[in-house]
């Protein structure tokens, strides 16, 4: 491996494998708002925490009070989706 380079563990690939969906169809949201009114199913929404307690309140894409950058509509602070990413 050349030097400067940063070595990738597979739990930081595969939350990147996760990231990036999400971020593409915030992406799409933006362009698409017909078809994408509703995507909670898409990212597997919950409104209660998710593995090891991750809230969407501690989610990079989570806007306050109720609202995510990647999820359309009401979202729970102590809800989880898969396109959960740490702040």
């Amino acid at each position: 491996m050349e030097d400067g380079k940063e070595k990738r563990s597979r739990a930081s690939a595969i939350k990147q494998l996760l990231v990036l969906p999400a971020l593409a169809a915030a992406v799409a949201a933006g362009a698409l708002p017909a078809e994408a009114a509703d995507n909670k199913k898409q990212f597997k929404y919950q409104d209660k925490p998710g593995p090891h307690g991750r809230e969407c309140s501690g989610c990079r894409f989570f806007r306050k009070p109720h609202g995510c950058s990647v999820v359309t509509g009401t979202i729970s602070p102590k809800g989880w989706c898969i396109a959960w990413a740490k702040r």
